[in-house]
C-alpha cells in the first residue's frame, strides 16, 4: 500500500527541499518508483532535480487549476524519478483558486488517477501555511517535519501539529506525522542537544533516528542541480539521507505488513 508524504514546515530554511530531493534520489535509487512534486512557486525542488523550471511547458499550477493532468505535466529528472515541477506561476494559482469549491482537494484529485504507479509520492511544500500547504496536507497521507534543534523550531513545530489536528478534524482524518528529522544537526552545539533531546521525548518513536549534520557538500549540491545523494553520496550528508531513505523504506514495510495481517483475519 503506496502513501504520500508532504515534507512540510511552517518555518523557512529548514531543509525541506533537501530533504524531498535526497529522499527521491535516494529511495529511486533502492529502485522504488518516486514521483516527485514541486508545490513551491520558487521551484527549487524542480531545479534541483535537474530540470529548468523556466522551460517546462506545464506545471503544478496548470495541475491545480485544472487545465492540465498530473501525466501530461509529468517529467522524467535526471536524478532518477519522476517529477511534477514547479515555478512562479504558482503563485498566480493560488490566487485563481481562493474563491473556488473544493480548492484545499485540488491536489487530491489531480493525483489519484496515478497515485497507483508509484512506490512513493513526495510533496515538497512551501514555507508557509498557504492554500498549497493545504492542498499538500489534504492529499498525504502523513507528513514527515524537517526542523533545526534551536529554540524558535519548537514553536513553528508546535503551530504546525495544532495545524495538523484541525485538518484531521476538517479536511484530512487520515493525516498522521510520519516522524521528525533533525536537520542542519551540530552535536557540539549543547542546545541543539537540549532540543533534540526534548523531541525525542515528546514525539518517541515518531522522531527519525536519522540525523542530517551541518554539511558543506549539502550546500554545494543545489548549485549544480543536483541532490546531495546525487551530488556526494559519500559525503555526511550524503550518507545521512541514505539512511533515512533506508529508514522510510522499513517503516513502510512495517505498516504494509501489519495492514496484510489484519486483512488476513
Amino acid at each position: 500500500m503506496m502513501r504520500i508524504w508532504a515534507i512540510a514546515n511552517q518555518k523557512g530554511g529548514v531543509g525541506k527541499t533537501t530533504t524531498t530531493l535526497a529522499l527521491g534520489r535516494g529511495l529511486a535509487t533502492a529502485p522504488k518508483r518516486v514521483l516527485l512534486v514541486d508545490l513551491d512557486a520558487q521551484g527549487n525542488a524542480t531545479m534541483g532535480s535537474g530540470v529548468d523550471k523556466r522551460e517546462v511547458a506545464a506545471s503544478t499550477c496548470d495541475l491545480l487549476l485544472g487545465e492540465s493532468s498530473a501525466t501530461e505535466i509529468r517529467v522524467k529528472a535526471p536524478e532518477g524519478y519522476d517529477l511534477l515541477p514547479g515555478n512562479i506561476d504558482l503563485t498566480a494559482a493560488e490566487i485563481q483558486l481562493m474563491e473556488q469549491d473544493g480548492r484545499e482537494q485540488r491536489l487530491k484529485q489531480a493525483l489519484a488517477p496515478i497515485r497507483d504507479a508509484y512506490d512513493f509520492i513526495l510533496i515538497d511544500c512551501p514555507p508557509a501555511l498557504s492554500l498549497l500547504t493545504l492542498n499538500a496536507l489534504a492529499a498525504a497521507d502523513s507528513v514527515i517535519v524537517p526542523m533545526q534543534c534551536e529554540y524558535y523550531a519548537l514553536e513553528g513545530l508546535s503551530a504546525l501539529v495544532e495545524t495538523i489536528e484541525a485538518l484531521q478534524v476538517n479536511l484530512n482524518p487520515a493525516l498522521e506525522i510520519e516522524g521528525v528529522l533533525r536537520t542542519m544537526f551540530d552535536i557540539r552545539n549543547n542546545l541543539a542537544n537540549a532540543v533534540s533531546a526534548q523531541l525525542t521525548e515528546y514525539f518517541g518513536d515518531r522522531v527519525f533516528r536519522t540525523i542530517v549534520p551541518r554539511n558543506v557538500r549539502l550546500a554545494e549540491a543545489p548549485s549544480h542541480g543536483q541532490s546531495i545523494v546525487g551530488y556526494d553520496r559519500t559525503s555526511r550528508g550524503g550518507v545521512a539521507y541514505l539512511g533515512l531513505a533506508g529508514e522510510l523504506i522499513r517503516r513502510t514495510e512495517q505498516r504494509n505488513k501489519a495492514v496484510r495481517a489484519v486483512e488476513a483475519v
